[in-house]
């Protein structure tokens, strides 16, 4: 007989674990959190590295891109489609990124446990993936621009983007949360994989 109270006095608290499971707070829960639990990006030699690793990668996809080109515009001189052809890499180059980016990571991305999410830390979608592409280029242009209209010599042409790369490198410093500030303007950040949910 004393047993009926004692249940009938838990059936509240039972009430309100019932409810509280049901939540959609504790459903989040149970799945994964829907923003990474660190929110600072990975260290910068570590996503350097992993930026190195993609750009070694990419020489094999601009390798059969460029093949493709040549067999489909039958160029017999590389110098004949210059133009064309560093456009169709650009093309191919964004596919790619988009395509990867909006998946969450590239394949140098996984290897380096770096994963790209949005401002509220869910998967980019394509159209932030293609912006986050064409911003990414910053990289790239400044001393392209310099280079472009002096006859330069490549070893001094080398020296200028690198030194521009180490430059935009160092300035995530002064943002906020140590974030490139290319993906700051494409409303994206880089995280740690093993605190992205995954």
């Amino acid at each position: 007989m004393p047993s009926r109270p004692l249940r009938l006095a838990a059936l509240p608290e039972r009430m309100a674990q019932a409810k509280d499971a049901g939540s959609p707070s504790a459903a989040r829960t149970a799945s994964g959190p829907a923003t990474p639990i660190n929110p600072t990006p990975p260290g910068l030699a570590r996503r350097m590295a992993c930026w190195l690793y993609e750009g070694m990668l990419l020489f094999g996809v601009m390798f059969i891109a460029a093949y493709l080109f040549s067999a489909l515009s039958q160029t017999r001189n590389a110098m004949d489609n210059r133009h064309a052809l560093q456009a169709f890499l650009f093309v191919i180059f964004g596919i790619y990124f988009t395509w990867f980016w909006a998946k969450g990571q590239t394949l140098a991305m996984k290897t380096w446990r770096i994963r790209i999410v949005d401002k509220a830390g869910h998967a980019v979608t394509q159209q932030r993936a293609l912006l986050r592409y064409v911003l990414s280029w910053i990289w790239f242009l400044p001393p392209l621009a310099i280079v472009a209209p002096m006859d330069v010599r490549a070893s001094e042409s080398a020296v200028l983007a690198i030194g521009w790369i180490v430059i935009w490198a160092l300035l995530s410093r002064f943002h906020p949360q140590g974030q490139f500030w290319h993906d700051a303007w494409a409303g994206t950040r880089l995280v740690s994989s093993d605190n992205a949910g995954t």
